[in-house]
């Protein structure tokens, strides 16, 4: 079955490109001009959303954000496809939760070659879920619905802070370090600075409340997940 892309884009020549290059290596693709209409598409669940930031009506930063606070579309694989290259624009991209962050003007193999690791990666992941969900405490996570609870109560974490969450509890007890944190969940070829892992665990602490205390903080080398709070 076709993988299928969604394309947001204000730039109709770009669109064509990418449909074009796309749907020669076999996927099924779908686009959309604006935020507001990426966002609508997005309810029939593509397997990826290439996604401009600079768009009118939404841009891709608030499309972004929308999609990983929605329990239904928060697991979409989203790249960015921006004209936008400096380095705290890619860090706050990446922090919002993308899988990856391009800068234009577009090279179409590269592009290609990053929507396949970004739909290889999930598939690794979507493999892995086969261990089971985790349950260490009064924090339970559960796999297949990308939920997690603390005393039975149900917290949203957006897809990345639930990634770094699930493999920390897989490895209890062990200290994991920034570098096998970002190329866990990141990937090895998405360029993404220490502070980032750093920000998802404060955010994650923030929703975990009391139980915060399972996640330690080894001293210049990364993160354990203590079975004992």
């Amino acid at each position: 079955m076709k993988s299928k892309i969604l394309l947001v884009d204000d730039e109709q020549d770009i669109l064509q490109l990418l449909r074009y290059n796309l749907e020669k290596e076999g996927f099924a693709v779908v686009t959309a001009r604006t935020g507001t209409e990426g966002l609508k598409l997005a309810s029939q669940l593509p397997d990826l959303i290439v996604l401009d930031i600079m768009m009118p009506e939404t841009d891709g930063w608030e499309v972004c954000k929308a999609l990983r606070r929605d329990p239904k579309l928060a697991m979409i694989p989203i790249i960015f496809l921006t004209a936008r290259d400096n380095e705290m624009d890619e860090v706050l991209g990446l922090e919002l939760g993308a899988d990856d962050y391009v800068t234009k003007p577009v090279r179409v193999r590269t592009l290609i070659a990053r929507i396949k690791r970004v739909l290889r990666d999930r598939e690794r992941r979507t493999d892995a879920s086969v261990s089971g969900d985790v349950k260490i405490g009064q924090i339970e996570i559960l796999v297949d619905n990308y939920l997690v609870k603390v005393g039975g109560k149900e917290l949203f974490l957006p897809k990345k802070e639930f990634e770094v969450l699930l493999f920390l509890a897989r490895h209890p007890d062990r200290v994991i370090t920034r570098e096998t944190l970002l190329n866990e969940i990141w990937g090895r070829d998405v360029y993404v600075v220490d502070r980032t892992v750093d920000v998802h665990i404060r955010k994650i602490r923030e929703k975990l409340g009391k139980c915060a205390a399972h996640i330690e903080t080894v001293k210049g080398v990364g993160y354990r997940f203590k079975r004992e709070n």
